[in-house]
């Protein structure tokens, strides 16, 4: 008996600087039960979906920086979210900024979680993959601080049961990287869902920006095939605070075939119906890990960062 799980990629248009909580989270509900009526059991939400993309600004103050953050998870603002998860019966992928208290220390993390039908959270992940920079560079049209803002994420990349499955999740621009997905096929994930915030435009090499969407599809397209998982993909795409951010909002099966895709550049739902044993003969042939993989000869991976060119 196949194992369907029906998914909403639900990609977001953009959210102003002035937007708040409450009415950033009155759409999240609103795609939530659009998915319902389309039978979904996951609605996936982007990265930092509560607000605007504020690492595009330099700010000092962190009390104002903090402002962007959730203490609680849910909280008042987000409540209604959860609630509805319960109502309609339908889970969830959301990205937040986190700000949480450990040994003494306060702490921030791009974070999101995963909630099941009942409104329980059943998952979490904080980023790892931190793109940009720590510094304000001036020459660039809009900043992007990540690095500044965030630590890195301290939980690996953990796999759950959920959703009759093993699920997994990463952000943004961890999807670039395969070692992400590698360490979650490892455990036999069997559905990564990944939020981004991803500009057209790349100050430091703005060459690539015609291919910002190829490669925003390349990468996860690939993973999907060499994982034997479905990859759910999820924008905030749109001209949000005049930085235009690249939609493309996807759902991938292990295949890597794209087999539902958003084609707006606003709140928009993709819906598919997804067998989790669709990976099986992935895993099982061409990438069957325990007959072809030869982890004795990948040492470099994990004891080099950077490149060194031997003379």
């Amino acid at each position: 008996m196949a194992r369907i799980v029906t998914v909403g990629a639900a990609q977001l248009g953009p959210i102003a600087r002035s937007e708040g909580r409450a009415e950033v989270v009155e759409r999240l509900v609103a795609l939530m039960r659009q998915a319902r009526t389309h039978g979904c059991d996951l609605v996936v939400f982007p990265e930092l979906a509560l607000t605007t993309f504020f690492p595009r600004w330099f700010m000092e103050d962190q009390a104002e920086i903090d402002t962007f953050f959730e203490r609680a998870m849910p909280g008042p603002e987000t409540q209604p979210l959860f609630d509805a998860a319960r109502e309609l019966g339908v889970g969830f992928y959301i990205g937040y900024a986190e700000l949480t208290e450990q040994d003494g220390r306060t702490r921030h993390f791009n974070t999101s979680i995963l909630v099941d039908k009942q409104g329980e959270i059943v998952g979490k992940y904080r980023k790892i993959h931190l793109p940009g920079h720590a510094e304000h560079e001036p020459y660039r049209p809009f900043q992007h601080l990540e690095k500044r803002y965030f630590e890195t994420g301290d939980m690996g990349w953990p796999v759950v049961r959920a959703f009759g499955g093993l699920m997994g999740m990463c952000i943004c621009n961890d999807r670039r990287w395969p070692e992400t997905y590698r360490v979650m096929g490892l455990q036999g994930v069997e559905m990564v869902m990944v939020g981004y915030n991803t500009p057209r435009h790349n100050p430091p090499s703005p060459e690539h920006d015609s291919l910002s969407d190829f490669h925003n599809h390349l990468v996860m397209q690939s993973a999907a095939y060499q994982n034997g998982t479905w990859v759910i993909g999820v924008a905030k795409a749109g001209v949000e605070e005049g930085c235009e951010l690249i939609g493309g909002s996807v759902i991938i099966a292990p295949s890597g075939e794209i087999v539902a895709k958003c084609v707006t550049m606003g709140d928009e739902l993709a819906v598919a119906r997804c067998d989790l044993d669709m990976g099986i003969s992935y895993k099982n042939t061409i990438f069957n890990f325990a007959a072809h993989r030869e982890p004795q000869h990948y040492g470099m991976i994990v004891e080099r960062k950077g490149a060194i060119i031997e003379k």
